[in-house]
């Protein structure tokens, strides 16, 4: 599958271009970014070609995966997907229902392929022991935190300075991970109960899943370095089980959402982290957005 690269910032260097040039069954065709000069310098590094034209990139590849701001991959997937190009997208798939809506409708439309990727459920292990907690059911309760310390003290990230990130926060940046696991282990959200603020960007949400549980998610990309960490937490008929350190890293990650999506195209089954599920992810995350600028005001 011949495929291109939309983005040059920190996670297109670190993630994005060295899954797409190492992984077998991908022949990494081209690089475009909104700075030409950095991908010139991106594409050189990797053995590509750098395009300044995003719709010739489009005519010259099957498939495009995409490192940009959530507003601006919006606009570019619907793009991409109306050229014929299968998708490989970062979470959020959009910041905006509207927006979210439009991807998923041109996939569908279009009849490409696509997955979103959420970090965490490409992690070996994780998306084995999410399995294995859906089979399993009966979950009474569940409590997810997942605490960045990008805005801690003494913070060198280099996505600490991301426009989008500033403006959006916690909710938006991570939010996504929790619900990436827990949506498939609970069901889908019948209704955001509770949010509220905490320190920082940090965000505390209560949800009610179709399954019957109900679910509580602590979100920040605020907390001090040595509070910083991730935990998922069931409590139901089958006792309690806690969601596995995850092994490997962001590349590694890539390189199976790219086989998930090379399967999808290749058999035209879904994949559950396509951009429609990656909408729903969306209308929820704006369903708590809303009940926080309500408390707001």
């Amino acid at each position: 599958m011949r495929i291109g690269l939309l983005g040059t910032g920190p996670w297109a260097e670190m993630a994005h271009a060295p899954a797409l040039g190492e992984h077998p069954g991908l022949d990494f065709t081209g690089v475009w970014g909104r700075r030409p000069e950095a991908a010139a310098k991106l594409a050189d590094r990797h053995g590509t070609r750098a395009y300044d034209d995003v719709d010739a990139l489009f005519a010259d590849v099957d498939a495009v995966a995409v490192a940009l701001p959530p507003a601006v991959q919006a606009d570019l997937a619907v793009r991409a997907a109306r050229a014929g190009c299968h998708l490989l997208l970062d979470k959020p798939l959009a910041t905006t229902v509207e927006q979210g809506r439009a991807v998923a409708e041109a996939v569908r439309a279009a009849g490409v392929a696509s997955v979103v990727f959420f970090t965490s459920r490409f992690m070996p292990g994780t998306e084995a022991w999410i399995a294995a907690q859906a089979e399993a059911g009966g979950w009474f309760t569940a409590r997810a935190q997942w605490l960045g310390s990008l805005y801690g003290s003494g913070s060198d990230s280099p996505f600490a300075a991301s426009p989008w990130r500033r403006e959006k926060g916690a909710l938006w940046d991570v939010g996504p991970h929790a619900l990436s696991v827990l949506l498939p282990v609970l069901g889908d959200v019948r209704r955001v109960t509770a949010a509220a603020p905490g320190p920082g960007d940090t965000v505390h949400l209560v949800l009610d899943h179709a399954g019957g549980a109900s679910s509580s998610l602590t979100l920040s990309l605020s907390a001090p370095a040595a509070a910083a960490g991730t935990a998922v937490e069931l409590r139901g008929e089958s006792g309690v089980a806690e969601l596995p350190a995850g092994s490997g890293n962001a590349v590694t990650a890539l390189v199976h959402a790219a086989d998930a999506l090379l399967t999808a195209a290749g058999t035209g089954r879904p994949h559950p982290c396509d951009a429609a599920f990656g909408l729903r992810v969306t209308e929820i995350l704006a369903q708590a957005e809303t009940l926080l600028d309500g408390r707001a005001v």
